[in-house]
C-alpha cells in the first residue's frame, strides 16, 4: 500500500504508542541499573545482587600501620606482670624482626575492666573503652610476615607480595556501587603519609581498573587533584574539549570492541567527571553540628586531622560508597608517624593513640545513634603485634610480633561486647582458636553477603580469589 493511502493513526494512537515506546526505553535503563547476581557480568557502574542475604551494606575500616601493641591495649596478661624482667624462654626462635631478644616486659599501660561485658582495655585508650560493649574483639590474629611492607600487603589483599587486588576492590567487584557519583571505594590516608608499599594497598590488581581505590588527599584543601576546572579556561572551550573527548573515545571504542582496558579508563573518567559535583559536597564539613565536630575532635592538633577522616568517612557511608578505608599513620619516619614502637613503646603508643583514639570512638558511636551501625561492618584491624619480650636488653620498645594479636569489628552481624580466641599467657602465640588474615576476610565477605569460594575472577588460568584457597568463616563472632 502506498503511503499516499495509508490510513492515518488517529491522536489516539499515536499517543498511547509512543508512551509505550518511552515506557520501554525507561524500563531497559532501569534494568542495566537493576542489581544483578554477582558472578554475572554487569552494566558498568550498577548494582549487584550478593550470593546471599547480607548483615551489611557496607564496610568501613580501621587499619593501624606499623604495628599495634596487643599486650598494651586490649591483650590483658597478668602472667606477663609477673614474668617482667625475666628471660623469654620455651617458645622456639625469636620472631622479632631485628632478632634482638631481651628481658620480658609488662604493659606500661594499667588496663582495668570496662562496660556490661567487662572487657578489659588499657589506660591507653580511654574513649574506644567507652565502646566496649558495642565491639567484637578477635585475640587470636595470626600474620603471615613480621615484616611491615608484606604484612600491610597481606591485611589489604590476602597475599604478602604486591600487585593482587585488595579487600576493597573485590567488594568494589563482587557489590558494585549504590551511588553513581562517588566512587565505590575510597580510601582516606594519614594526612601525614602513606603507609608502607603506597598505593599498592588499595589497587585492583587484575581485576577490572574501575574497582580500585581512589584516594583522597587529605593533606590538602582540594580531596582530589583538578577536580576544578581552571579558572583561565572559558566554559565554551571545556565544553567543546568534553565533546572532541566523547568523539575520540566513541572512534576508538568501535575500533577497538570488547577492549576492558578502555573501558574501565572511560568509566574512570565519566565518574571523575559526575565527582566534580559531588566531592565537594560530600567533604563540606561546614554543615556537621559543633556537637559532632567537638564529638570528633575536629580542630584538636594531637589528632593531626585523623579526626576530619573519621567524619569524612561517615558522610561518604551516608552517601553511598561501599568501602571506605581510613589508615591511621603512614610509613616509618623519624620521628616516627605510625605505631612502630621499637625504641620506647610508651612514647610512641602515647603519641599514636592520641592520632586515633577519640576520632575512632566518635565514629562508632556517631555510627551507632544514626542507626547505621546495624547494617555497617566496622573493622579495625593492624598489620602484626608486638612481641612480649623487649627489643634488645634494658631497652623500652617492643619488636614486631605476627604470631598473636588483636583486632576487633563492630556493627552488622558480629556479637557485640563478645571475646574470641586468646593468645597463650604472655601473648606469644595464639592459646586457642587461631584465625588467620584469609579467615578474617573470608568473614568480612559472608557479613556482605559474599561466598569467599564463589567471589572469583579468571585470571592466567586460574580462578582467583581474596583468600586465595583458605579462608574459613570465623563463625564464634557471627550474631
Amino acid at each position: 500500500m502506498s503511503s499516499a493511502t495509508a490510513p492515518l493513526l488517529s491522536r489516539r494512537h499515536f499517543l498511547s504508542h509512543t508512551a509505550g515506546g518511552l515506557g520501554g526505553v525507561a524500563l531497559a535503563w532501569l534494568m542495566s541499573r537493576e542489581p544483578v547476581r554477582a558472578g554475572i557480568t554487569p552494566a558498568a557502574g550498577s548494582a549487584r545482587l550478593p550470593h546471599f542475604a547480607p548483615k551489611a551494606k557496607r564496610v568501613v575500616q580501621i587499619f593501624c600501620c606499623g604495628g599495634v601493641s596487643h599486650l598494651d591495649t586490649f591483650d590483658y596478661k597478668p602472667e606477663l606482670e609477673r614474668m617482667h624482667g625475666k628471660s623469654l624462654e620455651g617458645k622456639g626462635e625469636n620472631l622479632g624482626f631485628f632478632g634482638q631478644p631481651g628481658k620480658l616486659m609488662k604493659s606500661v599501660y594499667e588496663f582495668r575492666r570496662h562496660g556490661q561485658s567487662g572487657s578489659w582495655v588499657s589506660s591507653l585508650f580511654p574513649h574506644l573503652a567507652g565502646c566496649v560493649d558495642d565491639l567484637c574483639f578477635i585475640h587470636s590474629m595470626f600474620a603471615k610476615s613480621n615484616n611491615h611492607t608484606p604484612a600491610t600487603f597481606q591485611m589489604n589483599t590476602g597475599f604478602a607480595l604486591n600487585g593482587f587486588p585488595c579487600m576493597g576492590a573485590w567488594l568494589s567487584y563482587g557489590l558494585g556501587t549504590e551511588n553513581e557519583n562517588l566512587p565505590a571505594f575510597v580510601v582516606l590516608p594519614d594526612p601525614r603519609g602513606l603507609p608502607a608499599g603506597g598505593s599498592i594497598n588499595w589497587t585492583a590488581g587484575f581485576l577490572p581498573a574501575n574497582h580500585q581505590g581512589v584516594p583522597f588527599r587529605t593533606n590538602s584543601r582540594e580531596p582530589i587533584a583538578d577536580l576544578h576546572t581552571p579558572a583561565r579556561i572559558a566554559p565554551a572551550d571545556r565544553t567543546a574539549d568534553l565533546a572532541l573527548l566523547a568523539d575520540m573515545n566513541r572512534e576508538f571504542a568501535e575500533e577497538h570492541p570488547g577492549d576492558p582496558t578502555f573501558a574501565a579508563r572511560l568509566r574512570a573518567y565519566e565518574l571523575a567527571a559526575r565527582m566534580q559535583l559531588s566531592i565537594p559536597e560530600a567533604t563540606d564539613l561546614d554543615g556537621e553540628s559543633d556537637a559532632t565536630k567537638r564529638l570528633y575532635g575536629i580542630g584538636d592538633e594531637a589528632n593531626k586531622g585523623f579526626a576530619r577522616n573519621c567524619l569524612l568517612a561517615r558522610r561518604l557511608l551516608e552517601r553511598g560508597v561501599r568501602f571506605v578505608q581510613v589508615i591511621n599513620g603512614g610509613a616509618f619516619g623519624s620521628p616516627r608517624i605510625n605505631w612502630d614502637g621499637h625504641e620506647n613503646l610508651k612514647e610512641n603508643h602515647d603519641t599514636q593513640a592520641a592520632t586515633m583514639d577519640r576520632p575512632v570512638a566518635a565514629l562508632i558511636q556517631d555510627l551507632k545513634q544514626r542507626g547505621m551501625l546495624e547494617d555497617t561492618l566496622f573493622v579495625w584491624s593492624t598489620e602484626f603485634g608486638r612481641s612480649p619480650a623487649t627489643q634488645g636488653i634494658d631497652s623500652p620498645g617492643r619488636d614486631h610480633h605476627p604470631t598473636a594479636f588483636t583486632s576487633f569489628l563492630a556493627g552488622a552481624g558480629v556479637k557485640p561486647g563478645h571475646h574470641y580466641g586468646t593468645s597463650d599467657e604472655l601473648g606469644y602465640f595464639v592459646g586457642a582458636d587461631k584465625v588467620t588474615i584469609p579467615d578474617f576476610h573470608a568473614t568480612i565477605l559472608h557479613l556482605l553477603g559474599l561466598d569467599h569460594e564463589k567471589l572469583t575472577f579468571y585470571h592466567n588460568g586460574i580462578n582467583r580469589r581474596l583468600t586465595n584457597v583458605e579462608g574459613e568463616l570465623i563463625r564464634g563472632i557471627l550474631a
